[in-house]
């Protein structure tokens, strides 16, 4: 299947089109599940010699669609016994301070994901803490008294049934 996908370039601001064929999705694919696979083993999974297979891997991250590489922790073995999903309200007519809210969201590494949503909130967020106090404590010394903020409901994570960071591509 050849999508066209509409992507940034790092060294302009012009969009263009560019054709996926299904050999770029299957690299996409691959590097998502395995982001450390080398480069003789990624050729061999997509079925092309390395030196091409080196030549479209990099235009991928060139373009943007490739961000970042990362590696998953576990997170009991770094002390992370609480994960939670926070809904943030804003006041209404506090416009200047949504930008003071997401800049100092961007700087708590507690938060691992945030938001803008439709709904009863403005922001959804992902906190990981230590342990249940740390989590109120840091909902209420740091995301609740943050400016602009109406109020912060938040849901503890039972159980982790899935967790991934993978799209879903249509190989």
């Amino acid at each position: 299947m050849n999508i066209k996908i509409s992507y940034k370039l790092k060294f302009s601001d012009n969009y263009f089109m560019e054709e996926l064929d299904s050999i770029d999705w299957r690299l996409l694919a691959c590097l998502q599940e395995r982001g450390r696979i080398s480069n003789l083993e990624l050729a061999a999974a997509v079925h092309l010699s390395p030196a091409q297979c080196h030549r479209r891997h990099k235009r991928l991250e060139e373009s943007g669609l490739i961000r970042r590489y990362e590696a998953r922790l576990d997170p009991v073995q770094i002390g992370v016994g609480v994960v939670a999903f926070v809904q943030v309200s804003m006041e209404r007519g506090h416009i200047k301070e949504v930008k003071k809210f997401r800049d100092a969201v961007l700087t708590q590494a507690q938060v691992q994901e945030c938001y803008a949503i439709t709904g009863d909130a403005d922001y959804m967020l992902k906190v990981a803490a230590r342990d249940l106090k740390s989590l109120s404590d840091f909902l209420l010394s740091t995301i609740a008294v943050l400016p602009g903020v109406q109020s912060v409901r938040s849901s503890v994570c039972l159980d982790e049934v899935k967790c991934t960071s993978a799209w879903p591509l249509q190989v």
